[in-house]
């Protein structure tokens, strides 16, 4: 007789929440942010939490935590795809929003939280906006994963604002792989 495969049980939609970031988190974002896993992908702490600090009490970039059952554990935001020059996302429609994301928790890592959180957020979205997209540098292999099983799927590499080479992926939710 073969074993049984191993069913992973996926998290309800109701255990996640997306609080608005506040200045009080910019502790918790600093630590984050030193984390090795996110310190690769992202840049210095004290000048991601100055950018943060510059779009906070904005209209333009929508700024949030990621809660597991009440607890804070990944950062997630959404802006416009056209607000600021943004070639890789030119040939997406006026009103696409464009994501960034981290999971700061080392403990929540490898669990599938950031595909269920993706997804989440990512659908809510798509009903208000013609498209989401997002831009993960392509040796990131992690996010990428994650991302597909969010339910984005990768059209092509281009070059991103800064110079560097991402993956544009558009969030399509009938690819989800969840």
């Amino acid at each position: 007789m073969r074993p049984r495969p191993r069913c992973l049980v996926m998290p309800a939609e109701a255990d996640y929440s997306f609080p608005p970031l506040t200045r009080t988190d910019y502790a918790r974002m600093r630590g984050w942010l030193a984390q090795p896993h996110v310190r690769a992908w992202w840049g210095d702490p004290d000048t991601e939490i100055a950018l943060i600090d510059a779009d906070i009490d904005g209209t333009t970039a929508d700024l949030r935590l990621v809660a597991y059952q009440g607890r804070p554990f990944a950062y997630v935001q959404d802006y416009p795809a056209h607000h600021e020059p943004m070639p890789q996302y030119a040939d997406f429609p006026t009103g696409t929003r464009a994501m960034d994301t981290f999971l700061g928790e080392p403990d929540m890592l490898g669990q599938g939280h950031a595909a269920r959180y993706l997804n989440l957020r990512a659908a809510d979205l798509r009903r208000r906006y013609p498209a989401v997209v997002i831009d993960p540098d392509p040796s990131n292999e992690r996010a990428v994963r994650a991302y597909r099983r969010a339910g984005f799927r990768a059209l092509h590499e281009a070059t991103g604002e800064t110079g560097k080479p991402v993956l544009v992926m558009e969030f399509d939710p009938t690819s989800l792989s969840l």
